[in-house]
C-alpha cells in the first residue's frame, strides 16, 4: 500500500522531507514501531538491531547509557540502522538555552553527525529548536526535533497548560518534526492530536502488549489504541528488547500498529 493512501490527511499535511521519509519507511515495513534500544553494551545493541530490523521503522537511542561506547562501534551501529532503513532518534531530551544546546549536539558523542531526530523539552523556550538545527547545520545535515508535550510517568509535571504552550509554540516552529505524547492515556492523546492538528507527528512511549503499571513509575497502554487515538509512532522498549525472542516481539508490535493505522485510515475515509 502506498504511503499516501494509508496516511491520508497526515500525508497531505506533513510535507517536510523527514516526515515523508518516516511515513514511507513505516508503509514499506508495515510498522509504526520505534524501538527504544536501551541495552548497555554495543554488542547487545547490534545484536538487537539485527534481530528486529525487518519490523522496526526507527531506533530510539540513549548514547550515554552504553558502557563500552566508542566512536568506531557507534559508527557500525548507525551503519547497520541505515542499511535496515531505520531513522535514528537520540532521546537526549535537550533542555538548555539555544547556544548550549547547539554545542551539546557536538562534543564526544557528536549527535549531530548521526541522529536524524532528537528529543527536547521546551522549558528554556522555542529558541532551543534553532540551536539544535544549527548543530546539524554545522556538519551539513538536516534533522528534526521532537518536543515533549506529554510524559507517561506517574506524577510528571507536564500538565495541560504546559502541554498547550508547547504545542502552540511547536506548531509554528521550523524544524519541529512533532511531539512526544502519552500512549498510556488514549483520551489525553486524542486531546493532544486535536491541538496538534495534522501537520506534525506524534510518537508515544508508554505502550505495551501487557497493559498496566511497570517498574519505576511507568504506565503502559495498548499500542493499537494509541494509534487509533492519534499516535504516528509507538515507542517500545522492554516489550521488545527484554523479550525471549525480540524478533518475534517486534513482529507482533509491528502488526498491531499497522493494523491500527489501517483502521484509522478506514475510519477517516
Amino acid at each position: 500500500m502506498r504511503a499516501a493512501e494509508v496516511w491520508g490527511k497526515r500525508w497531505a499535511a506533513c510535507t517536510e522531507p523527514l516526515q515523508r521519509r518516516w511515513m514511507e519507511v513505516a508503509a514499506q515495513k508495515r510498522s509504526l514501531v520505534v524501538l527504544a534500544a536501551d541495552r548497555r553494551s554495543m554488542s547487545g545493541l547490534i545484536d538487537l538491531i539485527d534481530a528486529v530490523s525487518g519490523s522496526v521503522a526507527a531506533l530510539k537511542t540513549h548514547v550515554d547509557l552504553v558502557d563500552d561506547w566508542s566512536p568506531e562501534s557507534w559508527h557500525e551501529l548507525c551503519a547497520r540502522a541505515a542499511a535496515a532503513d531505520m531513522l535514528i532518534m537520540e532521546d537526549r531530551k535537550f533542555a538548555d538555552i539555544s547556544g548550549i544546546s547547539r554545542d551539546q549536539m557536538a562534543g564526544a558523542h557528536d549527535v549531530r553527525s548521526w541522529a536524524d531526530l532528537v528529543t527536547a523539552h521546551l522549558i528554556s523556550g522555542p529558541d532551543i529548536i534553532s540551536g539544535l538545527l544549527a548543530g546539524w547545520g554545522e556538519v551539513g545535515r538536516e534533522g528534526g526535533v521532537m518536543l515533549l508535550a506529554q510524559m507517561s510517568s506517574r506524577e510528571n509535571l507536564l500538565d495541560r497548560t504546559y502541554t498547550e504552550r508547547v504545542v502552540g509554540l511547536g506548531r509554528e516552529a521550523v524544524g519541529c518534526f512533532g511531539f512526544i505524547g502519552n500512549g498510556s492515556r488514549p483520551d489525553e492523546l486524542r486531546r493532544l492530536r486535536a491541538a496538534v492538528g495534522e501537520a506534525r507527528m506524534i510518537w508515544t512511549p508508554g505502550v505495551n502488549l501487557a497493559v498496566g503499571d511497570g517498574e519505576m513509575g511507568q504506565r503502559y497502554g495498548d499500542p493499537g489504541e494509541a494509534v487509533l487515538a492519534g499516535s504516528d509512532g509507538i515507542i517500545v522498549g522492554g516489550g521488545i528488547h527484554s523479550a525471549a525472542d525480540p524478533g518475534a516481539a517486534a513482529v507482533a508490535y509491528a502488526e498491531m500498529s499497522w493494523n491500527a493505522l489501517l483502521k484509522r485510515a478506514e475510519d477517516e475515509a
